[in-house]
Parts: C-alpha cells; sequence; structure tokens
C-alpha cells in the first residue's frame, strides 16, 4: 500500500511541474514579453488615442472601444524605455481590469500564444530599485531559445490604477 501511496504522490508531483499555461507574447524595445493569455482580453491595432491633461505620463490616453471608455499605457514609457512612433505592427493588448473595466497596454507587436510549463519559468531577478516595478516581473523563461519576460499584469494594474476613496466614487 505504501508504494501506491508514494506512486501517487510522485504522479501528481510529475502533473503539477508539467502543468501549462498559455501566454501572449510580445514585443516591446526588442524584447520579447508575455503576459497570461487568461488576462488578455482583445487584442487591437493601434488607433488614435485621446490624451488626457494632467495624467501620468505613461498614460497615453483613453480609447472608444464599442461604447466603452478604455485607459491605454504606454508600456515604453511606464518601463523607462525609449519613445518610438506607432507604426503598422504597433498593438493594444486589452486586459481585465476588474469585471467592468479593461486597460489597454502599447506594445510594439503582439508575437504569438506558447504553452509554457510551470518548471521551466525562472524566478527573475530583482532589476529595479522601485520596489513597486521590481514586482512587475513574474519569472523568466526560454521558449525556442528567445528568452521571455513574463509579467506580473495585475501588479502593473495595481501600480498604475489609483484607489479611489468612497465619496470620490459618487461623483464619477
Amino acid at each position: 500500500m505504501k508504494e501506491s501511496s508514494e506512486a501517487s504522490v510522485r504522479s501528481r508531483t510529475i502533473e503539477k511541474d508539467s502543468e501549462s499555461y498559455q501566454w501572449v507574447t510580445f514585443i516591446i524595445n526588442k524584447e520579447l514579453f508575455a503576459v497570461e493569455a487568461l488576462q488578455v482580453r482583445e487584442v487591437l491595432k493601434y488607433s488614435e488615442i485621446t490624451p488626457v491633461p494632467c495624467s501620468n505620463a505613461y498614460v497615453s490616453g483613453l480609447i472608444n472601444l464599442r461604447g466603452k471608455v478604455v485607459t491605454v499605457i504606454d508600456t515604453r514609457i511606464m518601463f523607462s524605455l525609449p519613445h518610438e512612433e506607432p507604426n503598422d505592427n504597433t498593438n493594444i493588448i486589452l486586459v481585465d481590469f476588474n469585471e467592468e473595466e479593461m486597460v489597454g497596454f502599447i506594445v510594439d507587436s503582439v508575437d504569438e500564444v506558447v504553452n509554457i510549463t510551470i518548471k521551466s519559468i525562472e524566478v527573475a531577478p530583482s532589476l529595479s530599485d522601485d520596489d513597486a516595478k521590481s514586482g512587475f516581473v513574474k519569472g523568466v523563461t526560454f521558449y525556442n531559445n528567445n528568452l521571455i519576460i513574463l509579467l506580473e499584469i495585475k501588479k502593473i494594474i495595481s501600480h498604475i490604477t489609483p484607489v479611489i476613496e468612497d465619496d470620490q466614487q459618487q461623483y464619477l
């Protein structure tokens, strides 16, 4: 009976180690990044963005998506990378912020959806002096000999989204 129990535990461990998730990969500044596919609502071609006065530098502005207003973030500015004008390859990745809202992230181009096993993800070294931004990276992995930086989209959104006090919500 003991052997059977050990085999069962070993089997579950192997299944857990080989468990994989789908990730949407994209390019920013010639580097490959990814976010979990379940968090991506939609990918759009870059289109005109309405600027918002007095907003943070990384907030490009707003778009109207089928009657819903979506805040769009410039990932290059957020990651302190050089500015580049949008081109035909530029996309906006829409991710769920909450049940009712989405946030868009401008990327140089969307690459593909890949399956990444949990065991292939390595912990990323802390590369930022900013404690908030250092949590943006969930880990790194290699896929087809390319390094992919896996982003923690929920931490990014919580960093860029201000907390609205209850008394302020009544005016929204």
